[in-house]
């Protein structure tokens, strides 16, 4: 329409008579300052049913957060059914009926890894030695390379620092936290984007010139002379050096204001970033999005080197610096804040004020798979945080609480719309060894043997009688969360593919159960170590010479596996 950069024309419209008129609209409330490039207009419209006032973006979602547990013996279908939960989590239960059953186990795994991809699905796998700085958040050492705060960081320096890191469960929750439901997102801070610290002049001396580039969406400095920076190869920090070395000073050193503000503001600085423009140490006064690529105006009355800018927020009064960053602002021109410092959530709340975005109903469900979650200390990994999984004590909730994070220093809690599966191996603990902290907070969900769902017949085998008999054996000689999974047959097509599961899998499993007594194993598979066996094959040994053999109870059998498989009892 040929209104670009005339915001002031576009919200008198939008708030005008003429256009309540055409538009069939009541008067609209509007958010400050107005106008502006972020004034947001809200009207309340009328339905045939009777005035509807529209809802608030911000309502609370009316949802109830899952906790879920699937255990049971190994191969009982674990990772098919946390996949089809966490789509159905994710997509609801009309949709999830579509990937149900074992000829939809293609299209099922197509749309887990879809929103894997988007990030709605997280996986993670718990091991002995997994802590609560792998899990939520710890401190890792940054080098040097690492970007940091002030005009220095384009220098290497020697030695370390330790920088606070984001575990899988504080990004997942996160994630879930800030979603938008895919639409629209303008009222969200990009938060991987960086924050530039940029001064427009000096504070009550050069009020005009602060005045001008927040009036007329510019940022501006002076330093780098009369150079226009604006050719490609001065992307490069050395040739940046070189060329004021060469044109101006040739005694320069790397920490020059005139090459390392100039290297921020023209290489460094990207279109998308943020910049807050300071007024002292201690406040600033204006917040927005870089728009454009660095350009030179060989006619400025002052300060040449500009980009253009969007301001999301302005307040010529300013306000405090703390209330989203802890350190005071530096006395350098330009440079790039500490990225792990800024509280985003505080900063959105400055920015959008009475607008600020929150968690809606049009927040999309995440889910994050824990899996092998037995085989973790939980306590340990968890940490004050078991409390916050309950569904009542969710972001939102009735009984919400938040809590302190111990290296980050900032408050985090779960979202509602975060759901946490888990996978338990029974043959590796009992739900009774489990945490009970951690029990009272999840459902668990049994999944045992399914014999049912084999073939009776395989190449003249008949797997349910098969898996029947193993289990029904090793639940009389061991226990029931021992068992064989049908999940090791599913696949077995041939009579070659039984052995190979019987050979390579199901045997060593067994022997691993029964710690190597392999009298139980053949008890197992059905051989009596009397005649010839079916798997296995035992051998009497002699005593050796010398050896009284009335001194051992018992005889000594030593244990084959067979080359060949007799599937006699078992036969379709």
């Amino acid at each position: 329409m040929g209104l670009r950069d005339r915001f002031p024309t576009i919200c008198s419209a939008l708030g005008g008579e003429k256009f309540q008129q055409l538009a069939h609209v009541p008067p609209p409330s509007h958010t400050t300052p107005n106008p502006s490039s972020s004034t947001i207009f809200t009207y309340k419209f009328t339905s045939q049913a009777g005035t509807a006032t529209v809802t608030d973006a911000a309502a609370t979602p009316n949802r109830s957060a899952t906790n879920l547990i699937f255990y049971g013996p190994p191969g009982t279908g674990k990772t098919y059914r946390t996949a089809l939960e966490a789509v159905r989590l994710c997509l609801g239960d009309q949709v999830a009926v579509d990937f149900q059953g074992s000829e939809k186990r293609e299209a099922l795994m197509d749309e887990y890894r879809r929103l894997s991809s988007e990030g709605r699905i997280e996986f993670v796998t718990f091991h002995q030695s997994m802590s609560y700085e792998e899990f939520v958040e710890g401190l890792r050492p940054s080098t040097g390379d690492d970007p940091g705060e002030g005009p220095d960081e384009v220098e290497i320096s020697s030695g370390f620092c330790l920088k606070t890191y984001d575990g899988v469960f504080k990004r997942v929750s996160e994630r879930a936290r800030l979603d938008q439901g895919g639409g629209n997102t303008s009222a969200r801070l990009d938060r991987s984007a960086r924050v530039f610290k940029v001064a427009l002049g000096r504070r009550q001396i050069e009020d005009d010139r602060i005045r001008f580039g927040l009036d007329h969406g510019l940022i501006h400095v002076g330093w780098g002379g009369d150079i226009d920076w604006s050719d490609e190869r001065f992307d490069d920090y050395n040739e940046i050096f070189s060329e004021w070395r060469a044109q101006k000073d040739p005694e320069a050193t790397g920490h020059d204001g005139n090459i390392v503000i100039t290297f921020s503001f023209r290489a460094d600085m990207q279109v998308g970033d943020y910049i807050v423009v300071s007024d002292g140490r201690d406040r600033f006064q204006a917040f927005g999005r870089v728009t454009s690529e660095y350009f030179y105006d060989p006619d400025a009355a002052f300060h040449p080197h500009r980009r253009h800018v969007e301001w999301l927020w302005r307040d010529d009064n300013g306000t405090e610096r703390d209330r989203f960053y802890p350190n005071s602002f530096r006395r350098h021109s330009v440079y790039k804040l500490d990225q792990s410092l800024v509280d985003w959530d505080a900063l959105e709340a400055i920015v959008f004020g009475a607008e600020r975005p929150r968690a809606s109903q049009s927040a999309r469900d995440h889910v994050l798979i824990i899996d092998e979650i037995n085989r973790a200390n939980i306590s340990k990994v968890f940490g004050e945080l078991i409390t916050l999984l309950e569904p009542d004590k969710r972001l939102g909730m009735q009984n919400e609480i938040r809590l302190l994070l111990p290296y980050s220093k900032k408050p985090f809690g779960i979202p509602a719309n975060l759901h946490i599966i888990g996978t338990m191996n029974t043959a590796d603990r009992s739900i009774a060894l489990l945490d009970t902290a951690l029990r009272r907070r999840f459902t668990f969900r049994e999944l045992m043997p399914d014999s049912m769902v084999l073939s009776k017949n395989v190449g003249g085998i008949d797997l349910q009688k098969l898996l029947t008999s193993i289990n029904d054996r090793i639940e009389y000689l061991f226990d029931r969360d021992h068992q064989i999974g049908h999940a090791y047959f599913t696949n077995c097509t041939t009579r070659d593919d039984v052995e190979e599961v019987m050979r390579h899998k199901v045997i060593p499993l067994l022997a691993e159960y029964f710690y190597e007594d392999w009298s139980k194993v053949a008890a197992v598979l059905g051989d009596t170590g009397q005649g010839p066996g079916r798997f296995l094959e035992a051998r009497r040994l002699a005593a050796p010479a010398g050896i009284e053999e009335d001194n051992f109870a018992g005889e000594k059998l030593r244990w084959r596996v067979k080359d060949q498989f007799t599937f006699s009892e078992f036969e379709a």
